[in-house]
């Protein structure tokens, strides 16, 4: 019996042409009787089958649905036809699954993407998402390949934490209490010391306190995993469960960080462009025709792929807050009052004023550092001015900040007095104090959340498009 051949070899893999292959795979059209276009997800493209209708009866045409599941044995030939280079002359079809035309809701047409967000279990099937979700894989792939050849190890950080890493309280609470009966203390608080932890726990916000403790001993470590925020944001670009890379480094400092940052960010477009090239053409097609239905102002200035290569193929241009508010200020928008929000130091950038200076002023990925102590976290590390801390923001044309660091505190009292301001009580973070006690050193680090990342390479402009199965406020669907 031949053995089954992925769709992708078959239109790959020239020694194949004039033998017989096995393919299965699902049923995206049937057109005039005769001709079928299968995929089985190994790529964006499908094989075409070419099905001689007389030999088959009336009950098994009816069969092959759009959706329907099939194995075909075939010869592989040249194709004589426009739109494809070889297709499959089958000598056997067999019909594995059924897929009812007037139940399957993924009919042959345009959908919006509400729609296919209702049904997450079946949108893999579409092209658009198809094509997302292999890119996704290999942007996972190409992280862990990047940090593995460039010498750092692979942190499991803890997902239950009894720590808020950012300091926000915006934290999903971890129980094993019967809320129906919870145990309460004299004063009639709830008793955690009865929970299964013996203290209050939550789900992390991030892996980053852990990575630095890490670092301290190995060096150099990175963390990749689920994070999560109780935000009640129901914005295309927040979720309540995403996905965080965060690399720390010993000895580091700022300027290491904007030069690791960069170079990874680099690598991981490059890669992209070299390895999901049929993937990313198609999701680069669709938004070019997406573009051409919208207002000139919305329509993007570089398509996908440009976008790709503007990162990949450009030095980061760097800048500091105070000198990216006076360059803002200085700006024909400000000037004409086109921002919606007026930039101010002492506030954080908003979206619009990134993309100015990303793509209108700089035309280029820019990294802003030294932002004011005011709103950033409590573990980066005070600058000599009083007033602003080492940290970092990188911002990309098209989404704005797709990283954020900084260097991180090392110093004992300073971070002491960090804890007291943002109201951490040191009994919670008595472990991260202790690192700074013994053998302390400068350190950086920075976060680049996944799905943010996803969303610049597949030019998808809702982040539920980019994780299989989004989770945002009243939505736990799958």
């Amino acid at each position: 019996m031949t053995k089954r051949t992925k769709i992708v070899d078959v239109l790959t893999n020239d020694s194949l042409i004039g033998k017989e292959v096995v393919v299965k795979g699902w049923v995206r059209t049937f057109r005039s009787n005769r001709f079928i276009a299968l995929n089985d997800g190994s790529t964006i493209n499908n094989v075409q089958v070419v099905v001689d209708f007389e030999s088959m009866n009336e009950s098994e045409l009816k069969r092959i649905t759009t959706g329907a599941s099939l194995s075909v044995t075939g010869e592989l030939v040249e194709s004589q036809g426009k739109g494809q280079n070889v297709e499959i002359i089958v000598k056997a079809l067999e019909v594995i699954g059924d897929a009812d035309p007037d139940e399957y809701p993924l009919q042959p047409k345009k959908h919006s993407m509400e729609f296919l967000r209702e049904k997450a279990h079946l949108r893999f099937r579409t092209n658009t998402f198809s094509a997302v979700f292999r890119i996704r894989h290999a942007m996972s792939y190409a992280i862990h390949k990047y940090f593995n050849d460039n010498g750092f190890y692979h942190l499991h950080s803890p997902i239950i934490t009894g720590s808020d890493a950012e300091g926000a309280g915006e934290m999903f609470r971890v129980t094993t209490l019967d809320l129906d009966n919870t145990p309460k203390t004299a004063d009639g608080s709830i008793d955690v010391s009865e929970d299964f932890f013996g203290k209050e726990t939550n789900l992390t916000v991030s892996g980053q306190l852990e990575a630095e403790l890490g670092a301290l001993a190995l060096g150099q470590v990175y963390t990749f995993g689920p994070t999560f925020r109780a935000e009640n944001s129901n914005t295309s670009r927040h979720l309540a469960e995403f996905w965080m890379v965060e690399p720390e480094v010993a000895f580091n400092d700022l300027v290491d960080n904007m030069d690791l940052a960069e170079d990874f960010l680099k690598y991981l477009a490059k890669y992209a462009l070299d390895n999901c090239k049929d993937d990313i053409t198609f999701l680069n097609n669709r938004e070019v025709q997406e573009d051409k239905s919208k207002p000139q102002a919305e329509r993007n200035e570089l398509t996908l792929i440009e976008r790709l290569e503007f990162v990949a193929n450009n030095d980061f241009e760097r800048i500091t807050y105070t000198d990216a508010i006076r360059l803002l200020e200085n700006s024909k928008p400000y000037k004409k009052k086109k921002f919606k929000y007026l930039p101010e130091w002492g506030k954080d950038l908003q979206s619009e004023h990134e993309r100015y200076l990303v793509e209108k002023h700089f035309k280029k990925p820019v990294i802003i550092t030294d932002y004011p102590a005011s709103f950033k976290a409590f573990y980066m590390r005070e600058n000599e001015d009083g007033k602003t801390v080492a940290a970092m923001d990188i911002l990309f044309p098209g989404i704005g900040e797709i990283v954020g660091g900084s260097q991180r505190e090392e110093r004992l009292d300073k971070l002491k007095q960090k804890c007291a301001d943002f109201n951490i009580p040191e009994e919670h973070v008595w472990w991260y104090l202790e690192t700074r006690k013994f053998g302390t050193c400068k350190h950086a680090g920075f976060g680049l959340g996944f799905e943010r990342l996803v969303m610049f390479v597949t030019g998808m402009t809702n982040i539920r498009d980019v994780i299989p199965f989004p989770r945002t406020p009243k939505n736990a669907e799958f």
